[in-house]
């Protein structure tokens, strides 16, 4: 009898002992673990353009040099053709950003910056004018509007426009906040300031845009 006590608690034991495994296997099953979560960006207020501009597909353009900034004027161009001959799509189905930081930057500012400042902006930049004079208009600026008018929007790097400020205050006695607050005030159509170019890269493509890289 005793013998049969015995055997019965053992079993009510490994009863006990098999159901708390399960119950704890499946707690850890509907736990949620932050180590396997997958991982999502951290949104910015300052970003949310990127999500206003009209497109089924999104790409952004990084350029830092006078001759990636025209390398890229050419992408986008046949980005657009290629989507319009090869897909039927429309200049309102596509997304477009062009990065313009580092030595490409001052191609984001209008002609009366570059009249104003033009030997500054060039000489800083490399940029060298193929007529061999010195630069008084932004020398791709029909070119670029061209591409403006079809929707394509610029991202402007703050950090090098500052840099920018600075060298030409240098130059001219003025003040580099002055001369900063005019290049911001004079920045062609559909273009964005923001906090770095690589900045923008980095948010552009966290938004769903494709990278290409015009050097």
């Amino acid at each position: 009898m005793a013998e049969d006590n015995d055997n019965a608690r053992r079993l009510f034991l490994s009863w006990v002992g098999a159901g708390a495994i399960a119950a704890g296997a499946t707690a850890r099953a509907q736990a949620p673990s932050v180590g396997n979560l997958p991982w999502q960006p951290a949104r910015h207020s300052q970003d949310d353009w990127l999500d206003q501009l009209a497109g089924v597909h999104r790409s952004v353009v990084d350029t830092t040099t006078p001759a990636g900034f025209e390398a890229a004027l050419l992408f986008v161009g046949n980005y657009f053709a290629a989507n319009r001959n090869g897909y039927g799509l429309t200049d309102k189905d596509l997304a477009v950003v062009i990065v313009a930081r580092h030595d490409s930057t001052p191609f984001a500012y209008t002609d009366s910056m570059w009249a104003k400042y033009g030997p500054s902006l060039a000489l800083r930049s490399g940029f060298v004018d193929p007529a061999k004079k010195t630069p008084a208009t932004n020398l791709y600026r029909q070119r670029l509007e061209g591409l403006i008018t079809r929707g394509v929007h610029l991202a402007v790097c703050q950090m090098a426009t500052r840099f920018l400020a600075n060298t030409i205050a240098n130059a001219s006695g003025g003040k580099a906040d002055d001369v900063y607050g005019e290049l911001t005030a004079n920045l062609l159509a559909n273009a964005h300031m923001v906090p770095a170019g690589i900045v923008a890269v980095n948010r552009a493509q966290e938004r769903g845009y494709s990278f290409a890289h015009a050097v």
